[in-house]
């Protein structure tokens, strides 16, 4: 059987505890698809990392310090990617992400991949939020 009883009333006389929370902000097209890219790049760090830890063309702790921080400004990017300033600050994670080729060279050809999804990102997302706000100011 299924409780059909309403929720009790809180101190503030909410309905439920849910109301009480702020609405959630919604995420533009633009944001979601830099933060799918980031997310996908963080994984590529870590194996990168495991990989060039395993020719030893590094000491392994320049090798996992280096891709720790890195992990952690990716992570920093992922979060302000809704600003101009965020997409411009991934950006240039973008370009040392490119400069991982002066270690290894297939790991350039990866960054390339992640710059070219980076790209249609800010591009096609950017051309997404614009349609929307479009659509959304000549319905009002």
């Amino acid at each position: 059987m299924t409780d059909t009883t309403a929720p009790e009333p809180g101190p503030s006389g909410d309905e439920s505890p849910a109301s009480a929370r702020r609405p959630r902000r919604e995420k533009g097209a633009r944001e979601s698809l830099l933060q799918v890219t980031i997310v996908m790049e963080v994984l590529a760090v870590i194996f990168g990392a495991l990989a060039i830890n395993g020719l030893e063309v590094l000491p392994s702790a320049a090798v996992f310090g280096g891709a720790a921080a890195f992990i952690v400004l990716l992570i920093i990017a992922a979060r302000v990617a809704r600003y101009t300033w965020g997409v411009w600050f991934g950006s240039v994670l973008q370009l040392a992400l490119l400069a991982t080729g002066f270690i290894e060279v297939l790991a350039a050809v990866t960054a390339a991949v992640f710059v070219g999804f980076w790209i249609y990102g800010v591009v096609k997302g950017g051309q997404l939020d614009a349609a929307k706000r479009a659509a959304t100011e000549g319905a009002s």
